[in-house]
């Protein structure tokens, strides 16, 4: 009984940490195919046609300024 009481605060714990997140807003990861083979594999040899796949897809999301004095 104890175990099956564990498994559930267990699931429900880990359910309600993405009830309302970024990750419930979106289907995948990755914003292509082309995203998740360079995510897999590309990333140890990059080279020209990533980067302009990845400019052209918005693959690392807007960037943010960081101000260091605030």
């Amino acid at each position: 009984m104890m175990k099956w009481i564990f498994v559930f605060l267990a699931s429900m714990f880990l359910f309600g940490c993405a009830s309302d997140s970024e990750w419930t807003k979106h289907d995948t990861i990755y914003a292509s195919g082309a995203h998740m083979s360079y995510s897999m594999h590309g990333y140890k040899n990059p080279n020209a046609k990533a980067q302009k796949l990845s400019d052209a897809q918005d693959w690392w999301g807007t960037a943010i300024q960081f101000n260091a004095e605030d």
